[in-house]
């Protein structure tokens, strides 16, 4: 049986390597029984190539990896 690896690539630089980076952040709002503010804490995580520093989201990286997959999935790998 042969093996496909096809990897996520930078559209900018074909780079291959990337570092996780993460946006901490709280977000206010009220809500009708109190006068306190309420608050989420949010983590946002986006991924920047290492070579050209363009920035992907993971719903960008993921809709490159779902491509790659509907192109393979009848694919005969014998």
């Amino acid at each position: 049986m042969d093996v496909i690896n096809e990897f996520f690539e930078c559209k900018e630089c074909g780079s291959r390597d990337f570092l996780r980076i993460y946006h901490f952040s709280l977000r206010f709002h009220s809500v009708n029984f109190s006068d306190s503010l309420v608050y989420d804490r949010l983590v946002d995580e986006v991924y920047q190539c290492n070579n050209c520093k363009k920035t992907y989201s993971i719903d960008q990286i993921d809709e490159v990896l779902e491509a790659i997959k509907a192109r393979h999935k009848n694919t005969d790998l014998d």
